[in-house]
This record gives C-alpha cells, structure tokens and sequence, in this order.
C-alpha cells in the first residue's frame, strides 16, 4: 500500500481568512456528463448533494448515495472500472483509503479551468498535486444547557474535571439523574471518543517516524480513566449512542452537558427541529481540555470532496463543476449555521462558534496518516470491554495494540 501524509492540516483550513469577496456562479455551464456522489448522511453534506443535484439537465445526470456506511463502501466502488461513484464526499480520515488505493484523480487542470472561487486553503496536496477540496471544517465540541446550570448554581465548565463537578452537582440536585452523554458506541464513534480525549493529554498514536503503535502508556490509561469517570453520569445504555442518538437524546432534554460534532448543531439550536427549551438554552462552546493542558481534547476535521480515478474525463469534469457549483460561496452565506464553510465570504454564524472556538484554541488535526484508519479500528473494537467494566484500561490497550500490530503487518506498515 502506498504511503500517504496530506500537505494541508486542518488547523490550517479551520483559521484562515473568510472575508475575500467573489462572484458567483451564474448556473452550472455543464454540457453533458454523469455524476454520481458517494456521501456521509448528515445536514451540512445534504445542503451540498442537494446543491449538486441542482446541475441535473437532458444531458447531465446526477445521482446521489447519502449513507452513513460510505467509508464501507468507497474503496470496492470506486475500485471497479468505470466506478460506480464519480464524486466521493470525505473527510480528513476517510480520503486515505482511497489514496493508498490510487483511486481518485489530481484535480489541478480542473482547478485552474473551473475553480476561480476555491480558496488556496480549500486545495488540500499531496506531492504538491491537489487531490480534493475542501469545504467545510468540523469538530466535536462542548453543547450545553444554560438553564440546567443556573438552576445548579453553576458557571460554564471548560475542562473536563470540571464538567465530571458540575454533573456530581446536578445530580445531587435533583435535577437531572444522567446529566452528561457521549457518543460512545463501539465501532467507529468509542474510537474518536478515545482519539479526542488521548490528544488533550497530549498523546501520541505512534512512535517518532513510524508505524509502530505508542498508545500503551499512562497518557493512554488516564485517556480511559476520564472517559469511563464520565459513564457514572450518563444512562446506563451510553455504549448504544452514535453521534446521531447523542444529538436525539439531548433534544429529547435527558442531558445537559455534551461534546458533539459542529456539523449537528442545526439540529440543536434551530427552534424548528428542538424543543424551544432545548433550542434556546443551548450554548456551543470550544472543546473542553483535561488534566491541565491547554490542548483542546478534540480533533479538527476538514471535509471536501474527491473525483474518482477510474472515470471517463468527461464525467470527471462534468462531477467537479458540479461540486464546485454546489459549494459556491452563496451556499454558506444562506445556510450559515448548518457548517462552518471554508468558502469565500462565509460569516459564521451561531452555529460556527465551537468549531471555531476548538480551533483557534490550538486543537490538533486528527492524524492524516495512511495506518491511522487501523488504529481507528483497533480501538473501535477492543475498548468496549473496558468501557462495560469488564477489563483493565492496561489489557484494553495491550488488546488495540495487538489488534493494530496485526492489521498493519498484514497492510505492509509493519515487519
């Protein structure tokens, strides 16, 4: 497998200007060609495939796979020939596969034809040729309950020691049984739990110019320690909740203190689609830190989009201009608060501010490395039995370490 490391970090993309002016497009100008969009399902990416579909014409198809199972998907689609899927819509973790893979395209040629409005932030590199661009930034950051902490006699909390206080105090209260939740599913979402907190006590996933796993130390264990502190304070059914059921239950108003992804935020703070007690009390703010650092214990992200290799050039150029349609600046500025947009003249809005406020206090990208998605995997899988109290942080680690070590000889990363 070919190794890979993206030249644009996220922190990059997350604090860069937004204030160039621009003129937009007129309508897609494509002649003919098929588009055929690959996505992740949740609000910001709907905003863009519905954007895209806009481009459909007699000669111009579009068509579109919005499934949270799109990582499962990508590299058997995109691998047959033509692919099944011109466009696929990633993020700073799920484009890697796709690169060891060689499949998708530079877009440089396409970039200098079509895209005038793209900031120079939005084109991530690799070896210097551009392999996909980017839109929009995302972390998970602190959602909280104005109210629920006033009735508690509480200030915000902005560690996590902090938040495990303020939780004791409203339980103790009696005014909420399970005040605290998190997206603690085994799979993929238990694996960023871990990602986020492990970065805030400073972490490293490996060893210094290697693939070798560095996770088995006592950054690591304290890592586990806080998160399974916090499961004292959340509903026993906590291992169930995926970044989708988190957001449900805390509009359900069974919890007051959360750390969510930015991309969710619509959902939240919108009267529309919250209860006007939920919606109204809410307040977003940067990622909590722990056990004294300054470091945010949140990863930043990016997510963009990337053209299939194994795809007739027609149809390449005919899916990036409608993407590129898709995300034009006019896109961010009617929907400000559904993401916060990497394009030119995007205000944030309301909804930006703990994406933001995670970035600018010094947040680091998640790894952008091609044997990260393995430890990914290793931890999704091996933590849970700690997590359910059935194993010592020490054997959970020695368990992704094992199950890591074994997927990366097989990879090629590991002798």
């Amino acid at each position: 497998m070919k190794k890979t490391a993206l030249l644009a970090s996220a922190a990059t993309i997350l604090i860069a200007g937004l204030t160039i002016s621009t003129q937009a497009l007129a309508d897609c100008g494509i002649e003919k060609g098929s588009v055929r969009i690959l996505a992740n399902d949740f609000p910001a990416l709907r905003v863009v495939v519905s954007e895209a579909e806009k481009c459909a014409s007699p000669t111009v198809t579009v068509t579109k796979n919005e499934t949270t199972e799109h990582k499962n998907l990508q590299v058997p689609a995109l691998k047959i020939t033509p692919a099944e899927y011109s466009v696929a819509l990633i993020a700073n973790n799920s484009i890697v596969p796709l690169l060891n893979e060689d499949l998708v395209r530079p877009l440089d040629d396409l970039v200098a034809k079509y895209g005038q409005d793209l900031k120079p932030n939005q084109l991530i590199k690799l070896d210097g040729k551009v392999m996909a661009i980017a839109f929009m930034g995302n972390s998970q950051h602190l959602f909280f309950r104005k109210d629920v902490l006033e009735k508690a006699g509480l200030q915000p909390p902005k560690t996590y020691e902090e938040i495990l206080a303020a939780a004791k105090v409203i339980r103790d209260k009696g005014i909420m049984k399970y005040p605290l939740a998190a997206s603690d599913k085994a799979g993929w979402d238990l694996a960023a739990e871990f990602v986020n907190m492990y970065l805030g006590y400073g972490g490293e996933f490996f060893q210094p110019g290697s693939a070798a796993p560095a996770i088995n130390n006592e950054k690591g264990i304290a890592a586990l320690t806080t998160m399974k502190a916090l499961t004292e304070y959340m509903d026993p059914d906590f291992m169930t909740y995926s970044a989708d059921e988190l957001q449900r239950v805390y509009i359900s108003g069974k919890t007051a203190i959360m750390v969510e992804w930015g991309s969710l935020v619509q959902g939240v703070i919108d009267p529309k689609s919250a209860p006007p007690e939920v919606a109204n009390n809410t307040v977003l703010a940067g990622a909590p830190t722990v056990a004294g650092g300054s470091t945010p214990a949140a990863a930043l992200w990016w997510d963009g989009f990337s053209i299939a290799k194994n795809i007739s050039d027609e149809d390449a150029e005919a899916s990036f201009r409608a993407m590129v349609y898709a995300i034009r600046p006019e896109v961010g500025q009617k929907n400000p608060d559904v993401a916060t947009w990497l394009t030119k003249d995007y205000k944030p809005g309301p909804g930006a501010v703990g994406v933001l406020a995670t970035a600018n206090a010094g947040a680091k990208p998640y790894p952008m490395l091609p044997y990260m998605g393995l430890m990914h995997s290793a931890l999704g899988s091996e933590l849970a039995d700690f997590m359910q109290g059935r194993e010592s942080s020490q054997d959970a680690l020695k368990d992704v370490e094992a199950a890591y070590n074994a997927a990366a000889k097989e990879g090629g990363f590991l002798q």
